[in-house]
């Protein structure tokens, strides 16, 4: 086997004086070069695509990566004036000042943030709840936008086209809600 310890030009002047021995040598050397070249390329290449195939993982920040165009907004509580938002693996339960409600399916952002999910708006009155008393339920649109560990949800009654309000979230807080009494 030959040795190929010595320098790139050495060896293309050695083997020229090789006849055919020496062409054969020559894409011999040319392949291992090209091997070796192939490597020193596609390493850095496919370092540098690393990151953008893993989750984001943002210290205090309220989206994981599922891919680079589509995010979930982080599980746990969002709270805001008059509103509180329970963000859980398929959906969230959201609670008001005379109201509550669900998001009926996993929240997830665009690319810009953006959300636009379907869920309930039930209605709430001060005094008691009558015995057969029909909850005031209304199919509900939840659409708004996460900057960071930042909400801003607008809900909106599809059936009576009444818009309930557009609320500022913040992710770990509570919410400041005054039940209806």
């Amino acid at each position: 086997m030959e040795e190929l310890d010595e320098p790139f030009s050495i060896r293309c002047a050695r083997l020229r004086g090789d006849g055919a021995r020496g062409l054969f040598s020559v894409f011999r050397m040319f392949r291992r070069s090209s091997q070796l070249m192939a490597v020193a390329i596609a390493l850095p290449v496919a370092i540098s695509l690393l990151p953008k195939d893993c989750a984001d993982q943002k210290a205090g920040g309220q989206m994981t990566s599922q891919n680079n165009t589509a995010e979930t907004v982080e599980r746990g509580t969002w709270g805001g004036d008059h509103i509180r938002l329970e963000v859980t693996d398929s959906g969230a339960k959201v609670e008001y000042d005379c109201a509550h409600g669900t998001i009926d399916q996993e929240i997830v952002a665009d690319a810009q943030g953006r959300f636009d999910v379907r869920g309930t708006q039930v209605r709430e009155h001060g005094g008691p709840v009558r015995r057969g008393e029909t909850a005031d339920t209304h199919p509900a649109r939840f659409s708004g936008t996460v900057e960071g560990n930042k909400m801003s949800l607008t809900v909106t009654e599809t059936d009576t086209g009444t818009e309930i309000g557009t609320f500022t979230l913040g992710y770990g807080e509570n919410g400041r809600i005054m039940k209806c009494r």
